[in-house]
């Protein structure tokens, strides 16, 4: 009885620490922010091709990734919309090319992006389409997008999912490509205004979610995903398990694993 009682204690300790809604109990995808950068192996070398391999390898299921595009029509993967103070869009890619990342890599190219993007079909390219200067250069940024994939032959929505600030590119990207996954990330439009224009998903800040705790459910609903950016304290990871979000990006995939395992919540391959 008293080997019985202690167990019915654990029991009732680990619940009331990872107390699960119904909602958390379905499958959530771990995405890695910027790739599994933040290991030996990438270097830790956030958006480089190292750090894609890494997150592939390790099984997550989606890689996060940054796309900004030269004035000369070159699509590059980098976070920031300037290198050393040069904008992006406003330089051609010779200026570039030969600037090293963390460890050592040049800036990738999305040719030599999706080129690792493409051996292992099981990871979600997760690519984030960086805001431009205006329409008109964001019209070309998403033509050159499409052409490149299709070029990879990666223009699939099992393969590639996408997400932007900028609302003009979500909508159009939804437009152009129905069926595919786009999220918007910018967190001031409740879900039923995204819907409203057609596209399909929020990718929002976690600390939208606990001020409108209600949008992930309100968002599924409405045939919507939801990620949550960018969870790295394990209290935060917890919270959005226990919402219910269908992905979690962060910088720290493996603290979410474990989590996710300790709580029980079944992790989307």
């Amino acid at each position: 009885m008293k080997t019985l009682k202690m167990i019915t204690t654990a029991i009732l300790a680990g619940m009331l620490l990872f107390p699960l809604s119904a909602d958390a109990r379905k499958k959530t995808g771990i995405v890695a922010h910027r790739g599994f950068w933040n290991c030996e192996e990438a270097g830790y070398a956030k958006n480089s091709v190292a750090a894609l391999k890494c997150a592939q390898e390790a099984g997550f299921w989606g890689s996060e990734f940054d796309v900004n595009m030269t004035s000369d029509g070159v699509l590059i993967v980098y976070h920031d919309s300037d290198v050393e103070g040069k904008k992006i869009e406003k330089h051609p890619y010779a200026q570039f090319k030969d600037f090293k990342i963390k460890n050592g890599e040049t800036i990738p190219t999305i040719d030599q992006y999706l080129e690792q993007g493409k051996k292992y079909p099981e990871t979600m390219l997760v690519y984030e389409m960086k805001p431009h200067s205006c329409a008109e250069v964001e019209d070309r940024f998403i033509e050159l997008t499409i052409e490149k994939l299709k070029e990879h032959d990666l223009l699939d929505p099992e393969r590639v999912m996408f997400i932007s600030f900028s609302w003009h590119i979500c909508k159009e990207m939804a437009k152009k490509l129905p069926g595919f996954t786009v999220q918007y990330l910018e967190g001031d439009k409740n879900p039923e205004k995204v819907n409203a224009e057609g596209v399909n998903g929020i990718d929002y800040h976690f600390s939208k979610f606990t001020i409108h705790n209600k949008w992930v459910k309100e968002a599924q609903e409405l045939g919507m995903t939801v990620n949550a950016w960018t969870v790295n304290k394990e209290k935060d990871m917890e919270h959005m398990f226990n919402l219910g979000v269908n992905f979690l990006t962060t910088d720290n995939p493996l603290q979410a694993r474990d989590l996710m395992d300790r709580m029980k919540v079944k992790e989307m391959k």
